[in-house]
Parts: structure tokens; C-alpha cells; sequence
């Protein structure tokens, strides 16, 4: 396969329907190995539309771009409860990624 299967995570804060579920928040992505597209995304937000959102936002962004633009887009869109537990999640997820390119 030409992708990478990397994974963020972050504490899920106090009152929210996926803590009785998860302590922490994942997003995943499927990452193309040449480009740093994010080709396929997904987190454990406790609703499907959530997750779909998510997926939507993230899907498309380069990684070789940095992550300023999703961010971006996740602090102006994204205002549920979630949202800070999201943007740690993404830059653990970028750290990953650093990592691995580094290594390669």
C-alpha cells in the first residue's frame, strides 16, 4: 500500500457523551505515503455526524502543508465541547507524522 495509517490522541474533557465511552479522543487518518494527503480521516466523537464532520474537515490537507490551515479550520467550525480535545488530537496526530518522516 502507498499509505500510512497514523493515529492522534487526547484527554476528553469532563461532560461529554464519548467520555462514558472513551477516555481519550482519536482521530485517525490514512495518509499517502508520497504527497501527505489525508485520504480518509475518522475520530471517536460519539455521534456519527460528528465523526462525518471531521472526516470532511480533515480530508484533502496535505501534512507536508503543516497543520495551520486544519487547525484553523477546527477552531472556526468546530464549537462543540470537543473542540480543544480535537486540536491536541491533530497535533499529536502532525507529531506522529513528523516522526515518521524523520525516519524515512
Amino acid at each position: 500500500m502507498n499509505t500510512y495509517f497514523i493515529a492522534g490522541h487526547a484527554k476528553l474533557p469532563s461532560g461529554m457523551a464519548a467520555k462514558n465511552i472513551f477516555e481519550t479522543l482519536t482521530i485517525t487518518v490514512e495518509l499517502d505515503k508520497t504527497y501527505g494527503v489525508i485520504v480518509e480521516a475518522s475520530c471517536t466523537l460519539a455521534t456519527e455526524h460528528g465523526r462525518d464532520y471531521i472526516s470532511r474537515l480533515l480530508r484533502g490537507h496535505s501534512l507536508r502543508d503543516g497543520i495551520d490551515k486544519p487547525l484553523e479550520e477546527l477552531k472556526n467550525g468546530y464549537l462543540g465541547k470537543a473542540n480543544h480535545a480535537l486540536i491536541a488530537a491533530l497535533k499529536d496526530l502532525y507529531k506522529q507524522y513528523e516522526a515518521i518522516i524523520q525516519t524515512n
